[in-house]
């Protein structure tokens, strides 16, 4: 009967080309590797390997052992990260990796309603962009991602904020959107369109900007806008963005809900005109639905979305665009 290091020691040596070269990969011995592709070739009755100048080479046989062996691996290593998981949330623990804004605005109160509820349950935050966010997801090293998407798409379309798989099978996921969040501009409080309730992006077309790096998007704004932004720092700390903006170094781009409750005098926050707001949306795969500790994180997520919504209805920003809309 084939076992798993046999297994694994074909596709090894189908990906690294020798016996030396797939010791070294896999962490065997040379002599290793060698007794058991003749241990699988006396399991298989056909000759898998021959050898090739420094190397081997797999016979038609072999190579194609060696990918039903790399299929079996990762079969295998899917049930381990699912089980994982499950040993996770059997102890209480529940992984989030999500955007900025979440973590800023969503996550310290869903955490402390949490702590409050079921205090049996930790939670292991890491701050991601949106398609890291969900890298993690798809690999099984996180339970929830907060991502962002643009208006008019969906998480799991390829080109959203969230960068998924186009491969990836949409039911594996389970999509809960939770609130809009805005872009804004933020300004010295001394310029010349602070005033204004919305501005629109063309207007600060001979601005100075403080971006971050991951910034195409913003780019291709200004593209679209008829200019192209002239780039006095780089940096992807939003509060340093901040205090360069309150220095007078330029003007920054900012998440609506990611705006400190306490702003900085020396700044101030306007919506971008024409800009559509990007929403929160919570993905998890559809086997974690059910565990408890993830039941018990979102139905605190979700309340600490209706906190947010109770206290500043819709971010203020998208309440100032809209009112500005409203007027014509």
């Amino acid at each position: 009967m084939l076992d798993i290091h046999q297994l694994a020691v074909i596709a090894g040596v189908a990906r690294a080309g020798s016996y030396t070269a797939a010791a070294e990969l896999l962490g065997y011995t040379q002599p290793a590797v060698s007794y058991r592709m003749r241990s699988l070739e006396r399991t298989i009755g056909v000759q898998l390997a021959v050898r090739s100048g420094r190397g081997v080479r797999l016979t038609p046989a072999g190579h194609r052992l060696a990918q039903h062996a790399e299929v079996v691996l990762s079969a295998l290593g899917a049930v381990e990260d699912e089980f994982r998981t499950y040993a996770a949330h059997a102890r209480g623990m529940v992984r989030v990796s999500a955007i900025h804004s979440a973590c800023a605005s969503l996550l310290p109160g869903a955490v402390a309603r949490l702590r409050s509820a079921r205090p049996d349950v930790q939670v292991v935050l890491e701050r991601a962009t949106s398609p890291d966010a969900y890298r993690a997801l798809r690999d099984g090293t996180t339970d929830v991602a907060l991502v962002s998407v643009r208006d008019g798409a969906r998480p799991d379309d390829p080109g959203t904020d969230a960068d998924p798989d186009p491969g990836a099978a949409e039911a594996e996921v389970v999509d809960l959107p939770l609130i809009s969040d805005p872009r804004c501009v933020l300004l010295p409080v001394d310029h010349p369109l602070a005033d204004l309730r919305t501005i629109p992006l063309s207007a600060l077309a001979d601005e100075s900007w403080v971006l971050d790096e991951d910034r195409d998007e913003f780019t291709a704004a200004c593209a679209r806008a008829g200019f192209e932004p002239r780039t006095a720092a780089i940096t992807n700390d939003p509060a340093t963005a901040h205090d360069l903006v309150a220095h007078g170094v330029g003007a920054a781009v900012a998440e609506g809900l990611a705006l400190p409750p306490r702003p900085d005098p020396r700044v101030v926050a306007r919506p971008l005109r024409g800009w559509p707001p990007r929403r929160v949306h919570a993905l998890l795969r559809a086997g974690t639905t059910r565990a408890p500790a993830v039941e018990a994180l979102l139905t605190a997520l979700r309340e600490a979305v209706d906190d947010h919504r109770a206290a500043n209805g819709d971010p203020a920003p998208l309440r100032l665009a809209r009112a500005a809309e409203a007027a014509g």
